[in-house]
């Protein structure tokens, strides 16, 4: 399927950015409902570990040092299955009505190979990572039946291993179908899908947390891989057809860019505070509150409630004003930062630690992490295709693995590191070192944006036309787009 006739609009006028249509095609419903699907169980399973596994594992005789080394293990998994599959998600020849059953694929569901990936599409990507996820989640649930110390730790990076690659599968598959299906309204898509990816972590947190009070530690890992195993016929239905071509770009290219680094530096520094909270945050409230694990559950709503309020907002706001993204950016991180320096807070500041504070301080945290992610895909895709990439579902599975795989390693280096600091000094110090970084990347981003809002300025009179008159349809509408509503 040609990438300009998948479009918000249907149209290919090059003159104006073209008027998004309130009417959805049946295509785009079935995708937006799938990839909402998708984003919500993945998820509510991720998020049910951070209430009460920190402490059960501590029972297992794991130090906290190691408990962040296994929330960072999968986020190191994700990084690599990303990049590998990103690379790859739209190399097939195959139809998706020819590889709508699984079972026509012998021994994907296990090893995801690289011949394996080349000979599977987007689609079928997707499935296979939620199958793998659901069986992962459901083995994860039993390790309470291991014995402690070294046995429980080795299953720990075992299943959280493949479970990442299966994730990985599924997320980097999900976002190049959105930017193929949508390809005018990328951002505020990806605002609506972040909702559902709010919501998950909303509601696993304080689901785990009652759960695991209720029933033990199994009961919430089997409850939620069986909500997996439900999304694997769901997602065969709804998932709509994509055809692809393999590109001859690589990473390397896409990473020589400029503006890229800054940018996924950006990304992995709100994803190191995301991992960092999840690995350290409930074993502070427990300790320092004495808060129970279902109230737990309850104080990390103040983080993903606003993250997933913000979201649409954010998404439309990128959108409409697509010059504003790197400032959104700054802005948030910038906002982040503080927020994790009064989170503890930390002690030099002289501000004795309250509930109050902290619950205070992960609304602002959630709110300004949206603000900062929700414009980072739709940045790093039109500079890719500013700079000579091709315009079609293999360029967007390159950039969404690139933005998986930073996302996967600010995951990785969050827990770890956070953990180490925490078991080390404490978690005021930690939270105050994760809001350094932020502020770092922030400030990164902020100067290079004055550079190149410095240099468009000074060469856009004597800047050549990008638009060939000649074959005004050979460009996709979101290039399109992108390109006239900049006003730098």
């Amino acid at each position: 399927m040609d990438s300009k006739n998948v479009s918000w609009t249907g149209g290919g006028a090059q003159e104006e950015p073209p008027a998004p249509s309130q009417r959805l095609s049946r295509q785009q419903i079935l995708t937006m409902i799938a990839m909402s699907s998708i984003n919500f169980s993945s998820m509510i399973c991720y998020s049910i570990l951070a209430p009460f596994f920190p402490s059960e594992a501590k029972k297992k005789g794991v130090n906290q040092t190691m408990i962040g080394l296994i929330f960072g293990w999968y986020a190191l998994f994700v990084l690599v299955g990303s990049l590998l599959l990103g690379k790859y998600v739209s190399s097939s020849s195959l139809n998706v009505t020819q590889c709508t059953r699984p079972s026509t694929l012998p021994g994907v569901t296990v090893v995801l190979s690289y011949f394996q990936i080349v000979q599977i599409g987007a689609k079928t990507m997707i499935i296979l990572g939620i199958f793998v996820s659901a069986v992962c989640t459901i083995l994860f649930g039993l390790l309470d039946r291991a014995a402690a110390g070294t046995q429980f730790i080795v299953l720990c990076f075992v299943i959280r291993s493949v479970n990442a690659v299966g994730f990985a599968a599924a997320m980097t598959a999900s976002f190049a179908i959105l930017a193929k299906v949508f390809p005018n309204n990328i951002a505020t898509v990806l605002g609506f899908m972040e909702i559902f990816t709010g919501l998950g972590l909303i509601l696993g947190p304080p689901i785990g947390g009652w759960l695991y009070q209720a029933f033990g530690y199994e009961i919430p890992f089997i409850v939620l891989g069986c909500l997996l195993f439900l999304m694997v016929p769901f997602n065969i239905w709804l998932l709509p057809s994509q055809d692809a071509y393999p590109t001859g770009d690589s990473f390397f290219r896409l990473c020589a860019i400029g503006k890229i680094p800054i940018i996924c530096f950006v990304v992995l520094t709100l994803s190191s505070g995301l991992g960092f909270l999840d690995a350290t945050l409930s074993i502070f409230a427990i300790e320092k509150f004495s808060l129970s694990p279902g109230s737990v559950g309850l104080l990390m709503i103040g983080l993903s409630l606003p993250y997933a309020a913000a979201s649409p907002i954010f998404g439309i706001l990128s959108d409409k004003y697509p010059s504003a993204r790197k400032w959104m950016m700054v802005s948030g991180g910038m906002g982040t930062a503080v927020s994790f320096c009064l989170l503890g807070p930390v002690p030099v500041i002289g501000v004795s630690g309250q509930l109050w504070l902290t619950i205070v301080m992960l609304v602002v945290i959630g709110f300004s992490l949206c603000m900062t992610a929700i414009p980072t895909f739709a940045e790093m895709l039109i500079c890719a295709h500013e700079n000579g990439f091709e315009e079609g579902l293999s360029t967007l599975g390159l950039v969404s693995g690139l933005f998986s795989a930073v996302w996967s390693c600010g995951m990785f280096v969050g827990p770890t590191f956070g953990s180490y600091i925490t078991q080390k000094y404490n978690f005021e110090y930690a939270s105050a070192c994760q809001g350094g970084l932020t502020f770092l990347a922030a400030s990164l981003q902020g100067i290079y944006s004055l550079y190149d809002l410095h240099r468009r300025r000074s060469t856009q009179a004597s800047e050549p036309v990008t638009d060939d008159p000649a074959q005004p349809g050979d460009r996709t509408p979101l290039l399109s787009s992108f390109h006239s509503s900049r006003s730098l």
